[in-house]
This record gives C-alpha cells, structure tokens and sequence, in this order.
C-alpha cells in the first residue's frame, strides 16, 4: 500500500489526483475506487491506496484515509504536470470549464468573503485574458 495526499478532488465529477507521499508523477484517483464517501476526500487529505497501472497511467484503488486528523484548511501546494516538463516550450491548454472550475474554487478557498457577482466579474476578466493568449480552448 502507498500513501499521498489530495491535491484535489472534483466531487461532482468523480474524480481527483494524490500527490505520492514518496515523490513521483500524481496519481489519478477515481470516486468508484474510494473505501470511503468521497464527500470526505479533500485537498490536504492523507489516503492509503494501492497504485496499479491506468489506460492513461497510474491510477488509485482501494483508497482510504488514514489516521483521523483533519486536512489542512490550506490545499497542499500547486504541482507541476508532467507535461510542464516537455522541452518543446509549448503548454497545455485547458478546457474554459475548467479553467473556470480551478478560478472559482480559487477565489472561494483564498477569500470566502466574495460575493457572487464579484466572483463572476474576476472570474470574466481571467478567463478574457486566457482566451487572448490562448491559454484555453473553446
């Protein structure tokens, strides 16, 4: 068994990434591989799991959270993709849905004092900006 933590979990989806507690690429972690209610999976959270090998690479199973500490109220730091590493000086473009998704929970994790429509108003203006450099796609 392995252990890492949530880096993040998209509830609705079903679906998130475990940064490995012993270093290496993140891990993907599915809702249908949980040992527990993914309402309990949360960035910070400390899981245990077996690691097998994914159609698109490593891939969580029989994850659970270990120990009864509560994650940290901050998410755990950014990590680079894989991809971030290529030398061809290109990036990945995102999906504005998900662009959109990563600002909103953002803005709500660093100031939960915002309002709606000022998190509407910042979240337009960021993904206007991304649209102009082609940091996302259509």
């Amino acid at each position: 068994m392995s252990t890492g933590k949530v880096l993040r979990f998209d509830q609705v989806r079903g679906y998130g990434f475990i940064a490995p507690s012993d270093g290496g690429d993140d891990i993907f972690l599915h809702a249908n591989d949980l040992l527990v209610e993914k309402h309990l999976v949360v960035p910070g959270t400390l899981m245990e799991f077996k690691v097998e090998e994914g159609e698109r690479g490593l891939k969580a199973s029989a994850a659970r959270i270990v120990g009864s500490s509560s994650p940290s109220p901050v998410s755990a730091p950014a990590r680079v993709s894989s991809h971030a590493d290529d030398s061809d000086g290109l990036c990945d473009v995102l999906p504005v849905g998900e662009l959109t998704q990563e600002v909103t929970e953002t803005l709500l994790r660093i100031e939960p004092a915002l309002t709606g429509p000022q998190i509407i108003r910042i979240r337009g203006e960021l993904i206007r900006i991304a649209e102009r450099y082609g940091w996302v796609e259509n």
